[in-house]
């Protein structure tokens, strides 16, 4: 998959099948858009093409807001993208400018004029230009004078699979990575590097990981323990300056391990900033400034403040007993 960081870096395609839309999780129901997107590009001897944004548009539109995570990354959507078959990914800055595009100027200069649109696959709900105002019906009004075609997803085979990126994120603020995983049709992850604890955890016994997430609109999920596979990954390799942007994909440079996360401010030691950490079960190397993702598997407990230490060691030892068991 060719990725490009804005669409004026798009060389325009004879045969372009695109859909458009934030795709926030990957989840079962965008992944019903984009099989059909990459069938109708074999079929028709096309190219299939995902028109995508950055920053998420409530973040430019709705500045005021900062309760708006997402489930992704930009690189970690590019990679579950990658996975699902499709030939291009433009990921192009939204801004005010790009939001008060009437609906004709949208599907003029951008999906005909820079992309090469002649086939349009788009969800039933999806809304484009000044003021939402670009609908299905706007996308079929123009699809004569422009030369492309236009095949909208139902509104039941997306509500077939019930799942929604809010549902999602509920779910994930709640702790429940359960749900989310049947959501998402795979387990929720973190990708962040390693950086310098307390070795508080070393001293009692588990020594962790401490992980920086650099992505502030990451999702967290809610604060306790959790059992996870942990991934160790290589660092993304430098970009040339003259080639298009290639999403910062981690490759495995090892198995992957069991572990304990734990999210949340050490309330025992009266801890100030929120802390995501990782005890990785059966292994003893120094990974410091090295990538790791986290896959979460399944939700242990709630974070809690003990009297003294050794009672929280005591409670760890149960935690990591609860989470051999669930990873078994």
């Amino acid at each position: 998959m060719k990725v490009y960081k804005h669409i004026d870096e798009f060389r325009k395609l004879e045969n372009a099948v695109v859909t458009i839309g934030t795709f926030d999780g990957v989840h079962f129901g965008h992944s019903k858009i984009i099989s059909r997107l990459t069938e109708v590009a074999r079929q028709t001897g096309g190219e299939s093409v995902i028109l995508t944004f950055f920053p998420h548009p409530r973040m430019i539109l709705h500045p005021e807001d900062s309760n708006l995570k997402l489930i992704n990354t930009i690189d970690e959507k590019a990679e579950l993208l990658e996975k699902l078959g499709v030939d291009h990914l433009i990921i192009t800055p939204f801004t005010r400018d790009f939001s008060n595009l009437s609906a004709e100027t949208y599907i003029q200069q951008i999906l005909v004029d820079k992309i090469g649109t002649k086939k349009i696959i788009i969800g039933y709900d999806h809304r484009f230009g000044k003021d939402r105002q670009g609908n299905i019906e706007a996308l079929q009004l123009y699809c004569k004078e422009y030369d492309y075609s236009v095949e909208e997803i139902p509104e039941q085979d997306i509500h077939e699979v019930k799942v929604s990126s809010t549902q999602i994120r509920e779910s994930l603020s709640k702790g429940d990575v359960e749900t989310a995983e049947d959501f998402l049709g795979y387990p929720f992850f973190l990708t962040g590097k390693v950086i310098k604890g307390d070795r508080l955890g070393r001293q009692m016994g588990f020594p962790t990981a401490n992980l920086l997430i650099p992505e502030t609109y990451k999702l967290i999920p809610s604060d306790g323990i959790y059992a996870v596979h942990v991934e160790l990954l290589s660092k993304p390799l430098p970009l040339p300056a003259d080639q298009p942007l290639v999403p910062a994909i981690h490759h495995p440079v090892s198995n992957t391990y069991k572990g304990m996360a734990y999210i949340g401010n050490r309330p025992t030691i009266n801890g100030m900033t929120r802390n995501i950490e990782v005890n990785i079960f059966d292994f003893d190397k120094e990974i410091y400034r090295q990538f790791v993702r986290l896959h979460f598997v399944n939700f242990v407990r709630d974070d809690m403040r003990f009297n003294n230490l050794d009672e929280l060691k005591q409670q760890i030892e149960k935690d990591k007993q609860a989470v051999l068991k669930l990873l078994s």
